[in-house]
């Protein structure tokens, strides 16, 4: 018996009490780390654009062109860099950003800066941050007051797990100004409550866990791929290490 996963992350099949000792196959799919590639980059290019202040300016009717600086004097942080991470650092160097990259383990991706020692010194000169970390006990609420306070005036874009993040610390970060926005795609409860204050801040755009979805058309034949090697008694792809988490 094999367990797929239909997503990248697979914290929560390891978190099955139930979950019987088989192996699991992730969902390693090109229409998934594509839409998250698009998804990431229309983010910081709305942040990069100077949208948000755009959008003010709109709200107070004031014409004012504002001057951004070059993608090349624009840094952005890629917390994580396994199969999404990675796609999403290389195109945002590929679009001409200076691109930092932070990971357990040190990768070699072209254009992109890697790291992987203390994660307040990796923040420090990113303008705009983007978590697509694995969740595993290490990185659960890794994006606190601590570490979010070692930004300045930065972009967040969290679109790996809700659990990253601690949801009490974020608009303080914002009031403070380590943080000027934060888009959300991902959250400690999902659907996000009716109630919860991050609806109604302007400075925080929510999405619905949409950043990227799992097109049939191109999972299906990944997971029938996956299938006919086991049955052929081929060694599966894209096997989760349960001990790492991911």
């Amino acid at each position: 018996a094999i367990r797929f996963g239909f997503g990248a992350g697979v914290d929560r099949i390891l978190q099955d009490p139930d979950l019987p000792d088989v192996p699991i196959a992730r969902m390693r799919d090109e229409g998934l780390t594509q839409g998250m590639v698009e998804f990431v980059l229309a983010r910081t290019l709305h942040y990069h654009r100077l949208m948000p202040a755009y959008e003010e300016q709109q709200r107070q009717r004031v014409w004012r062109p504002l001057i951004a600086p070059l993608a090349r004097d624009r840094t952005v942080g890629v917390l994580g860099l396994g199969q999404l991470g990675a796609a999403c650092a290389t195109n945002l160097a590929a679009n001409g950003f200076k691109v930092r990259g932070w990971s357990r383990t040190p990768k070699d991706l072209p254009g992109v800066e890697a790291f992987d020692g203390p994660l307040e010194t990796f923040l420090a000169p990113c303008e705009v941050v983007v978590c697509l970390l694995p969740l595993t006990p290490a990185t659960r609420g890794i994006l606190n007051a601590g570490t979010l306070s070692h930004l300045s005036g930065a972009s967040l874009i969290s679109v790996g797990r809700g659990a990253h993040l601690v949801e009490a610390d974020l608009i303080p970060a914002l009031d403070a100004g380590h943080l000027a926005h934060a888009t959300l795609d991902v959250f400690a409860i999902e659907p996000l409550p009716a109630a919860h204050p991050f609806w109604s801040d302007p400075r925080i755009t929510v999405t619905p866990h949409a950043s990227a979805l799992t097109p049939p058309q191109t999972a299906g034949p990944t997971i029938v791929a996956n299938i006919r090697r086991h049955l052929a008694g081929q060694d599966l792809q894209d096997l989760v290490d349960r001990a790492a988490g991911y």
